[in-house]
């Protein structure tokens, strides 16, 4: 009964202020402070600082900005070398879009790499098109440095890791372990350097070794046009359609300090790969459509067969 009475004058005590104090840990003949209570309510926020939702769901990926939305294919920039020439997607990636059958192209994130030699300016066209600026200080990049970019084609969601590497000879090493698992290759030259130009066929075997030449879109990217007169750019883009048409690349020339034509370079890799990603899912799953439910229609008798072999006996 002692022990009831004890638990129920508990229950009709008023709450301490502070935190409960256990008794055995004050020194004999003390008593327990009780500390002010605090009236200042805080808002629990998630890392960016902005209030979580009702549901509780956190957003992985990041939202798609609205100037990052492709609804038709972007077209090429000289028909004379081109992956392809259609004005359109391929039916069937429209179709499978239409209907929702892409599988898990919404999910996956695709890899690029850019590759080209020291100043020819990988970095400078990377930041021009994910942050819209140019730094005129030139700071060579050591190893690698990527950007992640998320776009909406035909409203799929689709993501593109870019990938910076250095065009030093002693960091190239240490970059070429990134070549692997590329799904586009950027090989940048500079206009205005004939050099750059012979040495893009060297950047493409190295990264290459470390993917499969039939599953990889190329693009061959002559960089700081504003800085070639008309007559020189005429030049220059001879010798460049015609090693594109030898590596089988599509051809792009590009200004990072105007901006020009760095949107709708950007925009044609990501639709191409988008392309590709999409037709891959499509010829992996052969006959079945995406999102159909696979049946086996077949007896329980026929799906497995366990029966042991008998041995054969030594006597008759």
């Amino acid at each position: 009964m002692s022990h009831i009475a004890s638990l129920e004058s508990w229950r009709e005590a008023p709450p301490l202020l502070g935190p409960p104090v256990s008794p055995f840990l004050l020194p004999a003949g003390s008593r327990p402070r009780q500390m002010p209570r605090c009236n200042h309510r805080f808002p629990i926020t998630n890392s960016s600082s902005a209030p979580r939702k009702a549901s509780g769901k956190m957003n992985i990926l990041a939202p798609v900005r609205r100037d990052r939305v492709l609804a038709e294919l972007p077209q090429c920039l000289r028909k004379e070398a081109a992956l392809h020439v259609r004005k359109d997607f391929h039916p069937r990636v429209t179709c499978a879009c239409q209907e929702h059958r892409t599988g898990t192209v919404g999910f996956k994130i695709s890899k690029v790499i850019v590759v080209g030699d020291l100043s020819v300016g990988k970095t400078c066209l990377i930041n021009r098109f994910c942050k819209d600026t140019f730094d005129k200080n030139y700071k060579a990049t050591i190893g690698v440095d990527f950007e992640m970019e998320r776009f909406e084609v035909l409203g799929i969601p689709f993501s593109l890791q870019l990938w910076d590497t250095a065009g030093q000879e002693r960091f190239k090493c240490i970059a070429s372990t990134y070549y692997r698992g590329a799904q586009a290759i950027i090989i940048v030259f500079n206009l205005n350097d004939v050099a750059s130009l012979e040495h893009t066929k060297q950047w493409l075997s190295d990264a290459l070794k470390e993917n499969d030449p039939s599953s990889v879109l190329l693009f061959l990217v002559g960089s700081k046009k504003d800085l070639s007169t008309p007559a020189q750019y005429a030049l220059m883009e001879k010798d460049a359609l015609k090693v594109a048409q030898e590596i089988k690349a599509e051809y792009w020339a590009v200004s990072s300090l105007t901006g020009e034509n760095v949107r709708e370079f950007f925009f044609r890799v990501a639709a191409l790969t988008f392309e590709a990603n999409v037709l891959a899912e499509l010829e992996k799953t052969g006959a079945r459509r995406i999102g159909d439910v696979v049946r086996i229609n077949s007896d329980d008798s026929n799906l497995y067969l366990t029966a042991s072999k008998k041995k054969a006996s030594c006597c008759p």
